[in-house]
């Protein structure tokens, strides 16, 4: 059942035949180097028919109505403010246990060695991708 996000082994919402599975780019080099990139960039895809969800929401929408209790209950929906482009803005998302993803924007003519300043972790990290006044880095924490 899709609850505003989809996990493995859902079932594909495109051809209602095939089910989501993490499909990995590359071999897993975890044991020279953990994590490695085949194992931090898998993305899900059916199957049957090769559909991707898009990017999943920063923020999942959780309502509940038991049934023995017959009221309905809901949790609080944070949403987050809109990044400003005017200066090097960003949000942090958990990635691993030693690493987190710095999603963000930048002015445009901004270098990504004066982004990766701002965003660098205490063990370095690399970028995903930089571009067009948007930015994705892993930042290495621990």
């Amino acid at each position: 059942m899709y609850c505003g996000f989809y996990e493995e082994f859902d079932k594909c919402p495109e051809c209602s035949n095939g089910k989501l599975q993490y499909v990995r780019e590359g071999s897993c080099s975890c044991h020279i180097c953990a994590p490695c990139s085949s194992c931090v960039n898998k993305v899900l895809e059916c199957d049957n028919c090769g559909w991707q969800p898009e990017d999943e929401p920063e923020y999942k929408d959780i309502a509940v109505t038991p049934p023995h209790l017959g009221a309905y209950i809901s949790e609080r929906i944070y949403k987050p403010r809109p990044l400003d482009n005017t200066k090097i803005d960003y949000r942090i998302k958990t990635h691993t246990a030693s690493s987190q993803i710095c999603e963000g924007v930048y002015p445009e003519g901004t270098s990504s060695a004066e982004v990766e300043k701002v965003v660098r972790g205490s063990f370095g990290g690399r970028f995903e991708s930089f571009g067009n006044g948007r930015f994705k880095y892993i930042a290495y924490t621990d």
